[in-house]
């Protein structure tokens, strides 16, 4: 649908859906959306007890999943970045700052999974996508416009990550 629509703003030479990895990168979009993506927000959501736990535990079981897929290759689908990576990115930068306290999805942090964590900076530290990250507008967002799930609107000060440090996701020299 988006194909070629920001063509004027974008630089063209970065394919993030090579149809030769079409297949793949579908299967994983798939899995992040209803393991991750979709898991959180029904976990967030959830009005009873069966159905959170339900979906926590879908929601970890998927980060064990993408910890494992990242232990093969310095992207989701080997060495290069991916459409896969930027819709992963979109939640997993949201994950320890919204998701982990404000819906409850606090099992683990992205920080206690080696792999997941290194691509995270990683991707934060690729030219141009911090740029695209406002911590203080997503908590706001979550924490003050979603007063059936936090009544008093009060937004939190912390957490206080740093998505800067080393990432340990080797390739071409970078770091």
């Amino acid at each position: 649908m988006l194909n070629n629509a920001f063509d004027e703003w974008a630089d063209t030479s970065i394919d993030l859906y090579p149809q030769a990895l079409a297949p793949e990168i579908d299967s994983v979009n798939e899995s992040v959306y209803q393991g991750l993506n979709n898991a959180v927000y029904r976990a967030g959501f959830s009005t009873d007890q069966a159905t959170y736990e339900e979906a926590v535990t879908t929601v970890f079981q998927t980060i064990e999943a993408l910890e494992q897929r990242l232990t093969t290759g310095r992207y989701l689908i080997g060495e290069r970045m991916t459409l896969a990576d930027i819709r992963l990115f979109t939640t997993a930068i949201r994950f320890d700052v919204v998701y982990y306290g404000h819906f409850k999805c606090n099992v683990r942090h992205l920080w206690d999974y080696p792999n997941l964590w290194g691509w995270l900076r990683d991707m934060y530290q690729t030219h141009g996508i911090s740029e695209t990250v406002d911590f203080s507008q997503i908590k706001q967002h979550y924490y003050a416009m979603q007063r059936w799930l936090n009544p008093s609107g009060v937004v939190p000060v912390g957490p206080h990550i740093d998505y800067l440090g080393r990432h340990g996701r080797h390739s071409s020299g970078r770091e």
